[in-house]
């Protein structure tokens, strides 16, 4: 185990850059989630801790070593791929072995490394198996398995779920966070799926752009998102965010554009007039017989609760109920948000307003 400092990294192709002086503090065994939209350069972060990719300016260090300009292979480290990356005429237990014969390892010691691996990750009966012969999640597992092994400093996953159907997604979730809670491996995980950040982070790192918007526990960046780009893209459904201005007149709400008054508890003194971006998460958007009027649009049933989607003060939001109602398409509906739970973000700069300004 180790840790990794990611100190005021970038990245350049030519005169295009790509990270734009990226810091991430990653303590010895903790779980990191690097998040964002395709092109925010999470991968590419990953691949220069890999050394797959060269870095332009900062500095990578593993345990207080700078690893700037080490060959891969000098890094300690182990990688899972998306697409697997399995040699097709070895079996599992060559494949999972491989790296270790590479560095002329006893074959007694490869063999003991390659049992405890397939013990821990239930491929104890596929190992004569070819990877033509294995589901995804068996490919998936030989590749952690190949990692696992090896018993580097730092685990690096770059996507690796995002082959596999969605209730697989969900079992190898458990699985790779079970195995980290074992292992206590230092890991570094890149993923563009929210849930998968929010289900198996110590720490998540939103990313976009080659900037790091937000990083904190998933609670911290879910209860408190720093601003409207964090609050949009944490969470499913993200958070509804409707623009509007503050008004202190006897009572204190956010007006819309359409004039729709959307309650407050609190805002900073001196905020009448503020233009912002009034934030509210749909399970805090309740669904009764008082509130602001709302068209509905669509109405979506999971089974254990149902989304509606409507029109509120011009604005499509989504609320969550999980008891059963007849609710339809045109129907209208009243909203009303809880207060205790509203995020207030600066419409100029989308940051978060604190009350305390």
């Amino acid at each position: 185990m180790a840790s990794v400092a990611i100190d005021t990294v970038r990245k350049s192709f030519g005169a295009h850059q790509i990270l734009h002086g990226v810091s991430v503090p990653i303590s010895d065994g903790e779980f990191v989630v690097l998040v964002g939209p395709s092109g925010c350069g999470k991968s590419t972060l990953l691949r220069m801790i890999a050394g797959l990719e060269s870095i332009s300016g900062g500095s990578i260090s593993i345990d207080g070593r700078v690893i700037n300009n080490m060959q891969p292979k000098e890094r300690d480290i182990a990688m899972v791929f998306q697409n697997y990356a399995l040699y097709p005429h070895m079996t599992v237990a060559e494949n999972m072995g491989f790296a270790l014969r590479l560095a002329k390892q006893d074959k007694a010691v490869i063999g003991e490394r390659v049992n405890a691996a397939a013990e821990t990750l239930g491929l104890r009966n596929l190992l004569d198996r070819y990877p033509r012969q294995l589901s995804g999640g068996q490919r998936q597992r030989v590749a952690m398995g190949r990692a696992i092994v090896r018993k580097p400093k730092v685990f690096l996953f770059d996507e690796p779920l995002s082959n596999l159907d969605a209730k697989l997604r969900v079992a190898m979730r458990a699985e790779i966070k079970e195995m980290h809670q074992r292992l206590k491996t230092t890991t570094v995980y890149v993923t563009h799926d929210q849930i998968e950040a929010m289900t198996m982070a110590d720490k998540i790192v939103v990313m976009r752009d080659g900037i790091i918007e937000q990083m904190g526990t998933p609670l911290e960046l879910y209860d408190r998102p720093g601003n409207t780009f964090v609050a949009g893209f944490i969470g499913s459904p993200a958070m509804n965010l409707i623009e509007g201005r503050v008004r202190q007149n006897g009572s204190l709400f956010v007006e819309a554009e359409n004039g729709t008054r959307l309650p407050l508890k609190s805002a900073p003194a001196g905020s009448d007039g503020r233009p912002v971006i009034y934030g509210v998460r749909p399970e805090d958007l309740e669904i009764g017989n008082e509130g602001v009027e709302a068209l509905v649009s669509v109405v979506e049933p999971t089974g254990s609760e149902t989304q509606v989607i409507a029109k509120l003060a011009g604005n499509d939001v989504v609320s969550i109920y999980r008891d059963r109602r007849t609710i339809g398409h045109g129907d209208v509906i009243h909203l009303r948000p809880n207060t205790d739970a509203v995020h207030l973000f600066d419409k100029e700069t989308g940051r978060r307003i604190s009350i305390s300004e």
